[in-house]
């Protein structure tokens, strides 16, 4: 018995290929209606097994058509491009990892406005589907029904973007030396993203990122601890903890945390004016720093039994300076972290007015008035030898004149 006919095959194919509910209008085109598309793959093996039986049938490789596997990131638009060589008069079919029939030709087969015609040649079948889901990941076949009927896949991955990461475990100011441990948690991502933690510019090696799947199957979250001991340099200081992921393409996903670091004050004397002298007026101010800042000072000077008064907030004022304010003075920084003294040794220098800028600029003239002098003088001198050396001869007759 002979090999079975093509045509017949072909006029089934036209007759019985309906993807799901669509039916073929008198203009040509598929009528969508709400689809549940059946697989096309019982007909495939027909038609296959029934022309691989007669080999005066088979057909060239120009007419296998070829793809690429795409890459998305979830919300975005992915292209799935399908072209042959040797169409044979037929018509490019794509269709979903569910085997539901997208576009055949030009012809839409399945309601989704996610999904659109970018080119329908007879070389080439081109579609696009945006707002693509985590869902939609899967192999796509495109089909060319010749005979036998040639296909090819593309996979379209989808990646999950991960969610902005949140930094927990930070309740309230920590103590100088103080241990703090700080969690950072983001979900969403695919394939897993990791986690990284930084103090302001400096790197923080946390504890390697852990990895657990989300309910819906598909995506991941993950989390990571970092642990370091606080210092009074990091008050104030932001930990950073980031998530890097393909799907971001470079872009920052960040989260920091400020922390306050609580430490002991500390001191230094400043005298207001610098260089004070005896019947001046000299401010000297306690500056004390620390988290909190220092609110009670005291001072006091060595060799003097009872500690001095205080005036004017952190300073201490001495009204009229005479020789005897000069020595050692401490003042004493408070908080409740505790406390700081600071020494500043104290010289009352004679009392000389500083130079002012007027009688500067009068020294300044006269010693230039001086020098003009001293060269007057100078060329006096020159002067008067020359004078002496040449007494009695005639200034304005030469010496080599001819007798008369």
């Amino acid at each position: 018995m002979g090999a079975p006919s093509a045509l017949p095959l072909l006029m089934l194919f036209a007759c019985c290929w309906a993807p799901g509910e669509a039916n073929l209008s008198q203009d040509g085109y598929w009528q969508e209606q709400d689809l549940e598309l059946g697989t096309l793959a019982p007909l495939d093996e027909a038609i296959s097994s029934t022309v691989w039986s007669s080999p005066d049938m088979l057909v060239s490789q120009d007419s296998q058509p070829w793809t690429s596997d795409e890459t998305v990131v979830a919300g975005g638009t992915v292209v799935l491009k399908c072209q042959v060589k040797d169409h044979e008069d037929s018509s490019l079919q794509w269709s979903n990892p569910a085997q539901q029939t997208l576009y055949f030709g030009e012809k839409r087969a399945l309601r989704d406005n996610r999904i659109q015609l970018v080119k329908s040649t007879p070389h080439e079948l081109s579609i696009s589907i945006s707002n693509v889901a985590l869902a939609d990941e899967g192999e796509y076949t495109c089909s060319i029904f010749t005979m036998p009927v040639r296909t090819a896949k593309s996979l379209i991955t989808v990646l999950g973007i991960p969610q902005k990461p949140i930094i927990t475990g930070y309740k309230s100011s920590l103590r100088e030396k103080e241990t703090a441990t700080l969690n950072c948690q983001s979900s969403g991502s695919k394939p897993a993203a990791n986690l990284t933690w930084q103090k302001g510019e400096q790197e923080l090696h946390g504890e390697p990122t852990r990895i657990q799947e989300d309910p819906n199957g598909k995506t991941f979250t993950v989390s990571s601890s970092v642990t370091f001991q606080v210092t009074r340099e990091d008050d104030g200081a932001d930990i950073i903890c980031s998530v890097s992921h393909e799907s971001l393409n470079g872009a920052d996903r960040s989260t920091s945390q400020r922390i306050e670091v609580l430490y002991k004050p500390t001191a230094k004397i400043r005298p207001d004016p610098p260089h004070p002298r005896e019947g001046q007026k000299l401010l000297l101010h306690c500056e004390g720093r620390g988290n909190p800042i220092p609110q009670q000072y005291e001072w006091e000077k060595e060799g003097s039994a009872l500690p001095l008064k205080i005036i004017q907030e952190s300073a201490l004022i001495f009204p009229f300076l005479n020789k005897s304010d000069s020595g050692t003075y401490g003042c004493t920084a408070t908080s409740n972290m505790g406390s700081y003294k600071a020494y500043y040794t104290l010289n009352v220098n004679d009392h000389s007015p500083v130079p002012s800028s007027s009688s500067t600029y009068h020294a300044i003239i006269g010693g230039i008035v001086a020098f003009i002098v001293f060269l007057l003088l100078i060329l006096l001198i020159f002067l008067g030898h020359y004078l002496i050396r040449h007494k009695g001869e005639p200034l304005f007759l030469s010496r080599n004149l001819p007798d008369t």
